[in-house]
């Protein structure tokens, strides 16, 4: 195996040389990645001043590892320019034919390239704040804790692997370094957006949950890893010259992928139970294993956020549900439409996180839903309210509606997998649309109709069983 890869190291230090000597490569990023920690520096003392004054020394102890953060993300951001020219910077420049003619393999020739790329970002970004760390001890500042100066430090070398491999791809299937320029955005405005989520919960100094941020972001690097190594193919590279937006090829290569080649409706469904679900069935587990994880992590959130209700609260939600119970319309279609357009939207939600993010965060909307629902039934359960009423709230139309959101989430989480699957004689594109097909053949013919039924059932069925069991 270290023989294999030995080629690919090869290529990555004489990578990482050239880069070396290229003095415009080299000056700009030295100069903001020194110039960028010395401001953040002014900035916290500033800060610390500021806060101090009126007594809000917690604001300045958050606001430390968070500028921290922010001084590793910097450099990473300013130096993708080299991971988005790694392949089709050398193409326009005609600098790559002596290397696309080596007898390297195609993974050996990418992971170089991948390798060369990561190097200067984390370089530029350690130096960074290295500087900004040495700035605070010249300053008399306190440093973060140690365990949370380690977490910044991983989450700073992860969002690097994320971004570089990102870019990479995106480099490896571009026609020009503009187009790959403009295609970064989809890499630097998802991962500044977590990068606000995860600034957030420094504020609130929850930095025990920015792990799950960190294993998340380990599995979307994994999966771009892969998916670049599948799909990187020399030839390809060299004969892709200009990419045309085809309408026509779009709508026939999805429309054949969505109908399977079936000739009726009823053939349409043999092979949406036949082939897809049974492609389907790998995610599928992983999907209900996350999904009862969250869930009995929802139940030992009361031992934290404990909600003690006295026997008048209990007699006072109990009324109210009654009343609300009888006021219910019965056989009304509003509400039907109400409570599956919700569904949807959840659901949506999810497809888009899984676009974005190779299925990784498509899983998040049902862990939080059922989350939710384990910590309210916790509350319920601890507070006295009997076991046939918690699951009479739930049961009847849960029986349709978390499979729905089972499935739809699968097929998601699938559509990651399949980018990252090596698929001879087809594009990054096709095996996008295929995937893609695939999910709305799925949500169409399963989902959608088990979700309406699902909301039939909620509207119409289950206020009637918590009525009967609440006598």
């Amino acid at each position: 195996m270290i023989e294999q890869i030995q080629p690919a190291l090869v290529i990555a230090r004489r990578e990482v040389r050239d880069q070396l000597r290229d003095w415009r490569i080299i000056f700009p990023v030295a100069v903001l990645t020194v110039f960028f920690p010395f401001l953040m520096n002014f900035t916290a003392q500033q800060m610390l001043g500021f806060v101090n004054r009126y007594g809000a020394d917690i604001i300045g102890e958050r606001l430390i590892p968070f500028l921290l953060m922010i001084v590793g993300f910097f450099p990473i951001s300013v130096s993708l320019v080299i991971a988005l020219e790694s392949f089709v910077g050398e193409k326009e420049r005609g600098s790559i034919e002596p290397l696309l003619n080596t007898p390297l393999k195609d993974w050996q020739l990418y992971l170089g390239k991948l390798l060369s790329s990561t190097v200067p970002p984390l370089f530029s970004s350690f130096l960074g704040m290295s500087v900004y760390l040495f700035g605070l001890y010249l300053q008399g500042i306190p440093w973060p804790e140690g365990r949370v100066l380690f977490l910044i430090i991983i989450l700073t070398i992860v969002q690097a692997v994320v971004m570089v491999s990102g870019a990479v791809v995106v480099s490896s299937q571009a026609t020009s370094v503009r187009a790959a320029n403009l295609l970064a955005s989809f890499i630097i405005i998802p991962v500044a957006l977590l990068v606000q989520g995860e600034s957030i919960l420094m504020f609130w100094g929850t930095y025990s949950t920015l792990w799950w941020a960190v294993g998340g972001l380990v599995v979307l690097a994994v999966l771009l890893v892969r998916v670049g190594l599948a799909h990187f193919q020399r030839e390809e590279l060299l004969g892709r010259e200009i990419d045309v937006l085809n309408i026509r090829w779009i709508g026939r290569i999805f429309w054949r992928s969505f109908t399977g080649g079936a000739k009726d409706i009823l053939e349409w469904y043999r092979l949406l139970f036949g082939v897809t679900l049974r492609r389907l069935w790998p995610a599928i587990l992983i999907v209900t294993l996350l999904a009862g994880i969250a869930y009995l992590l929802g139940t030992r959130l009361i031992s934290q956020f404990f909600i003690e209700l006295d026997a008048a609260s209990l007699a006072e939600f109990e009324k109210r549900v009654g009343m609300l119970v009888q006021a219910w319309p019965l056989f009304e279609f509003k509400p039907v439409l109400a409570i599956w357009w919700h569904n949807v939207r959840v659901l949506l939600a999810a497809v888009l996180l899984g676009w974005f993010s190779l299925g990784v965060l498509g899983v998040l909307p049902l862990m939080l839903s059922l989350g939710a629902a384990g910590y309210l039934m916790a509350v319920l359960s601890v507070n006295g309210l009997p076991t046939m009423q918690i699951v009479a709230f739930v049961l009847p139309h849960g029986i349709l509606e978390i499979p729905a959101a089972i499935l739809a989430t699968a097929s998601v989480l699938q559509m990651g997998a399949w980018m990252g699957t090596p698929t001879p004689g087809k594009t990054v594109g096709e095996v996008w649309l295929t995937s893609l097909a695939d999910l709305a053949k799925l949500m169409v013919g399963i989902v959608l109709p088990l979700a309406f039924a699902a909301a039939l059932i909620e509207a119409w069925i289950t206020p009637r069983v918590v009525m009967w069991v609440m006598r």
